[in-house]
């Protein structure tokens, strides 16, 4: 018996399943060029408009105590905070790391200093401490040294600094006071720091910009001293 080899012809159903299955293929394709050449300009336009990259942040470091920790009302109301508001409007890039602890002397800000620049890297540092020295009576010259090492270790880590003073009330005596004052001024030129001598100067003689203390000032006041301060500092933000 003599086996015959033949090559199987697809039978008349399968032509037409393979040219129906063809058919929707190339379709398929036709619809997916046709998306992408639409698509192309959008895309294309999408990248023109993106976002630029967003600019660094640079940050000012407050260390100072009660009077610049907003201290008898909510941080939001403080001038710190009304500074980093302004701040944020007027120069964008920036921010604001309030490092205030009411009842902080120089000796505490000196002491943690080191940790705040290593924790924010700051481009600015404003050191408004010694208030709280003053009203202990605490030596003039311990104070001095304690500024002397915080604006030190600022300018180490090449940071701008804005040293803001304050003045004692004159029941500690003439010597004393007049002493305190002078501290500040002379380690400003010392260093050639930028120096606001009197953070409390507008509002001093006014009892009722006063809480019931007679020591810090109320929310009402703090707008004042952000202006204040405002004038020694946006000179630094650059």
């Amino acid at each position: 018996m003599r086996a015959t080899t033949l090559a199987s012809a697809p039978s008349p159903a399968h032509a037409v399943r393979y040219a129906g299955w063809r058919r929707r293929v190339q379709c398929a394709i036709g619809w997916a060029a046709l998306l992408l050449v639409t698509a192309m300009p959008v895309m294309a336009q999408r990248a023109k408009s993106a976002p630029p990259a967003p600019t660094p942040t640079q940050t000012v470091l407050v260390m100072g105590d009660s009077l610049s920790a907003g201290y008898g009302m909510a941080a939001s109301q403080g001038w710190v905070a009304l500074t980093a508001n302004r701040l944020a409007q007027q120069k964008p890039g920036w921010r604001v790391v309030n490092a205030s602890i009411s009842g902080e002397t120089s000796a505490g800000g000196a002491a943690r200093i080191q940790t705040e620049l290593k924790r924010t890297r700051p481009a600015v540092v404003v050191i408004a401490l010694g208030a709280n020295d003053g009203l202990r009576g605490l030596p003039l010259e311990q104070t001095r040294d304690n500024l002397d090492r915080m604006i030190r270790a600022a300018e180490g880590a090449k940071a701008r600094v804005l040293l803001v003073g304050m003045r004692m009330p004159p029941n500690l005596g003439k010597a004393y006071t007049e002493g305190f004052s002078a501290n500040y001024a002379a380690l400003a030129k010392i260093h050639g720091v930028e120096l606001l001598p009197f953070l409390l100067e507008p509002i001093a003689l006014d009892r009722n910009a006063y809480q019931a203390d007679n020591l810090h000032p109320t929310a009402a006041a703090q707008p004042k001293l952000r202006d204040h301060v405002w004038k020694a500092l946006a000179p630094l933000v650059r």
